[in-house]
Order: C-alpha cells, then structure tokens, then sequence
C-alpha cells in the first residue's frame, strides 16, 4: 500500500496508509513483544471512526498526528473491538468522542478502570502470577508516564448490532478470545475489520492445545468484502482466503 501520509519528516517512521475507499490504517508493530495492533481510521466528513484506541495514550497522540498529516477528518466515535489493554489503553487520549462497545466489555472495563496501574503495580501482579509477564512487562514499555491515565469504559452499548450514523456496522462475534469481540464493517469500502475475534484466549488464559478458531473465522470471509483486517497482521484478501482455504 503507498504511504500517503504527506510527510517528508525523517521522524515520521511510521505513517498512515489508505486501505481500500474511506478506510484507512496505522499499521501493527510487527515485534510481538510490544503487543501494538493496528488502528484503523474510518474517515467521513461527518467525523472518523476510530477502530480501538491504541495500546496506549502515546501510541494514540501518534494516530492523531499521523490522521492531522493525511488531512482526515477528527474522530467523532471510537470503537472498541474488545476490552483488552492494547485496544483500549489510549483511549484517554482521545478526546470528545463517543466511544462504542459490546455490553459484555463495559463492567470488565469498569473493573479494570478501578485497578492501581502503576510500573510497582504490573511488577507486583507479575510476581503474583508469572503467565501474566509478556502481557504486562508490554504495557509497562507503553506507558511512559501514567499522569492522566484513565481506562475509558464505552459511553455507548450494543449486544448484537449496531450501525453508526456514519454506515459503519458492528456485529458482535464473542469467541474464546474475548466475550465481547466485534467485527466493524464498512460495506461502501468491502472492509471487515476483525479485531482479534479468532484468535486463541490470551496467553495467560491458553491452554496447550488452544490455537485460532478457523470455523469462525471461515465464517466471517464473503462476498460483501474484499479486504479484512485482523489486529495484529497485515491486511489480506477474501482472494488470499480462498487459496488458504478458509472458505
């Protein structure tokens, strides 16, 4: 995909790029130890909808500079994939939007919210529970500072679908990974982002013989899209499916 960030900063190593129609991506960190997925940008002159948060408020503030450059829109809605901390943790940076999530992830929110996040706090639960140390030992070299932090429960909730002023739908998926997954469609541009919906439970929760649910999977590749987006790969198409016999 071209870089069409507009930018000529040598700074700029990372920059946005235009997926397919209205729908745009700041692409994953492909080194799996610093857990940061991709961010999609839905832009309409009504507003962007954003496609989870970030892994961080840093890592938003980047995902607005790189949205500022391109000439898109400020985001009127953020959209939760599902609740955990690399999808929700930026969302404090994202101001005067409307956040959007599945019922099943605002009390886990919530709780999370309540927790004492802190580096003494993420040392402290490691020491507790070893599973948890990719995990946390990833967020504490996401937070650079936890001034001002704050976990953002969704201000809106669905249970099964919803569609944003904008046309964007969500349908909630549940699954093994998280029980409120949801898959975000924008049918004008035959995009499905698929969050991390078929994906096993994280590490901390797998068992040994826990790997990807490809039924689901399977399940969500038509006809409507040709471009799916799962939050930690790059982009593929229903044509790369097909050969990959998924459906």
């Amino acid at each position: 995909m071209p870089d069409t960030s507009g930018s000529d900063s040598k700074d700029d190593i990372i920059s946005i790029q235009q997926l397919a129609g209205r729908v745009w991506l700041f692409p994953h960190d492909p080194d799996p130890g610093n857990i940061r997925g991709s961010v999609a940008i839905i832009a309409d002159d009504r507003g962007s909808v954003i496609v989870d948060a970030g892994h961080s408020p840093a890592h938003a503030r980047e995902i607005q500079s790189a949205m500022a450059a391109a000439g898109l829109p400020a985001a009127s809605w953020l959209v939760y994939t599902h609740h955990h901390w690399d999808h929700t943790w930026g969302a404090c940076a994202w101001p005067d939007v409307e956040i959007v999530g599945h019922v099943a992830g605002r009390e886990i929110l919530q709780n999370e919210a309540a927790r004492p996040w802190s580096h003494r706090y993420l040392r402290d639960e490691v020491r507790a529970n070893p599973r948890l140390g990719p995990s946390f030992r990833a967020r504490a070299l996401a937070m650079d500072t936890w001034d001002g932090f704050t976990i953002r429960p969704p201000q809106r909730v669905f249970t099964d679908e919803l569609t944003l002023p904008t046309g964007v739908r969500l349908r909630h998926v549940g699954g093994a990974h998280a029980p409120d997954s949801t898959v975000v469609l924008v049918p004008d541009s035959a995009v499905a982002l698929l969050g991390d919906c078929f994906y096993p439970p994280p590490a901390h929760l797998r068992a040994p013989d826990d790997g990807p649910d490809l039924a689901m999977l399977g399940g969500l590749v038509s006809g409507d899209y040709e471009w799916y987006v799962d939050s930690h790969d790059d982009p593929w198409t229903r044509e790369q499916a097909v050969a990959n016999g998924l459906v």
